[in-house]
């Protein structure tokens, strides 16, 4: 069962409702489809079309003031326009300018106060997810036919036109984007002989087949049992017991993203997790590669990158690192040590699963956890707990179903907007509602207590902070934090009777507290 710290308030999910909608919204929807298709080349972002119906669905009493649901590619000023654009405004026509947009943003607003939208973007993101769930066997349960359809429109729909993907959706083509992209269609149904896959392919083989995919690529491929865990360079679990005191190379000091990514992919590379092959993985070795499966050098491979994606190439020290790893991992795979370090490992899988109420840090270790849950122990409720907050990553849009790059940005977006309505001075007037509920939601979204055993895990101070989504998500983030504040003290100055009761000043002290622990001690930045 689900778990949270404040009645789940920010939670943003997608459900499909095969009866849901009128015929004039089903006809809107696809309008929107239809409009981001024609612009996607232009246009890459959605505009959030199908959250604005169903936000306006809810709000009976809206009246539309001419404000389109989706942003049409706009055409260049002229000089005459932009000449016209700097007159002056009067004030009347200015105020009630600033009374429609309030209007049609508190239309959107949440009803536990938090602003939603698409957080959406990398590419990379719902491949390893896919992957995990198929290797997990949950696929067809976290993605019934209705989200696969969704799935294959986004990846349709951001294909570029030589064929690839890209890191992102406005990137250019790369193996990474493009091999993960691929790889997700066909485990979603899409046969390997529509254009959308042939032209990947052709990509693909152009640029020297799978074996040119970068280290990330290579580890979900091995997963799928579609490229050898032979070539891949090591990533030892080891690593987590070395000392920490004057060790700069323990991952206790790496970057909280890249600890808890490389974390959970120590492990599944510990224990050289594969999926039981079948009829698509086994298509895939044909499919990915320019030469027989069999005959590729696997070691040559570990250090091969396309140059689309080598955006930095590797220090001769950290080849020969990697080459000492590789050398030693023959002994490490079945001993003692790697057991322990295997055991070492997954405690700490499972304090942030149970820390971030199984959302985690974000969507790549997320999948990754879930995965390491499933090989631990596939009957555990480890695994059981994951699989529902799957649905807190995802998001659908007029372009499609895609994992977004957190669960949302909820605080983020809900502190910026408190401040820019702030400033207007007509919400504060006619619009005591929205302003009470983005209040409430700063409130209950501000971390109460720290992480437990912080030093034992690597965690910093968490008590007084805000996250960047929601408090459920719970990891501190100085920004966030910051702003989390400021939009704070600029309700506390307000009339409680407009904007609600004022957060209790310990709590602003223990914000920042947060803020000066980040401090650094030589510089001060």
């Amino acid at each position: 069962s689900l778990v949270s710290l404040n009645d789940f308030a920010g939670r943003q999910i997608w459900e499909y409702d095969a009866d849901g909608g009128t015929v004039e919204e089903l006809a809107a929807v696809e309008d929107a489809r239809q409009e981001f298709w024609k612009n996607r080349k232009q246009q890459k972002h959605s505009s959030d079309a199908l959250m604005r119906l169903q936000r306006k669905s809810e709000s009976p009493g809206f009246l539309p003031t001419a404000l389109p649901l989706t942003s049409p590619v706009p055409a260049p000023l002229t000089p005459a326009q932009i000449q016209t654009q700097r007159q002056p405004v009067a004030l009347p026509a200015l105020q009630d300018s600033l009374r429609q947009g309030v209007e049609y943003f508190s239309m959107l607003q949440a009803s536990d106060g938090h602003w939603g939208g698409d957080y959406g973007g990398p590419m990379f993101l719902l491949p390893g997810l896919v992957i995990s769930c198929y290797v997990c066997q949950v696929l067809d349960e976290v993605f019934p036919p209705p989200h696969r359809i969704e799935i294959l429109r986004y990846l349709h729909a951001h294909q570029n036109d030589d064929g690839g993907w890209g890191l992102h959706i406005e990137g250019h083509s790369t193996m990474f984007g493009t091999v993960l992209s691929y790889i997700t269609m066909r485990l979603l149904g899409e046969a390997p002989d529509t254009e959308y896959m042939t032209t990947a392919r052709k990509w693909i083989h152009d640029r020297g087949g799978a074996v040119m995919i970068p280290s990330w690529g290579k580890f979900w491929i091995s997963v799928l049992g579609a490229h050898s865990w032979d070539g891949i360079n090591p990533m030892p679990p080891e690593m987590w017991l070395m000392p920490y005191k004057l060790n700069p190379l323990h991952p206790g000091r790496y970057w909280c993203h890249c600890r808890m990514v490389y974390l959970p992919m120590s492990y599944v590379y510990g224990v050289r997790a594969v999926v039981t092959p079948s009829e698509v993985t086994e298509a895939l070795k044909t499919e990915l590669y320019t030469q027989p499966y069999r005959s590729i050098d696997w070691n040559k491979a570990r250090n091969q990158c396309a140059k689309e994606d080598l955006y930095y190439p590797h220090p001769w020290l950290q080849d020969v690192l990697w080459w000492a790893c590789t050398k030693l991992e023959p002994w490490l795979v079945a001993s003692p040590l790697r057991t322990w370090a295997l055991k070492e490992v997954m405690e700490h899988v499972h304090y942030e699963d149970e820390n971030s109420r199984y959302i985690d840090i974000g969507p790549v270790n997320k999948a990754l956890n879930m995965l390491c849950c499933f090989l631990e122990d596939p009957s555990s409720q480890a695994f059981k707990k994951h699989i529902p907050r799957v649905q807190d990553y995802l998001w659908v849009a007029e372009d499609g179903m895609k994992m977004q790059g957190y669960n949302g940005s909820q605080l983020w977006d809900t502190t910026f907007a408190v401040q820019a309505l702030a400033s207007t001075k007509v919400a504060e007037a006619e619009f005591s509602s929205c302003l009470k509920k983005a209040h409430s939601y700063i409130n209950v979204t501000q971390t109460r207590e720290n992480a437990p055993n912080m030093s034992k895990y690597y965690r910093h101070i968490s008590k007084g902070a805000w996250p960047f989504s929601s408090r459920d998500h719970g990891w501190p983030i100085s920004d966030c934090t910051s702003e989390g504040l400021k939009a704070s003290l600029i309700l506390a100055e307000m009339d409680p009777g407009v904007v609600g009761s004022p957060i209790p000043s310990e709590r602003f002290n223990d914000a920042v507290n947060v803020i000066l622990s980040y401090q650094n001690s030589g510089s001060g930045g």
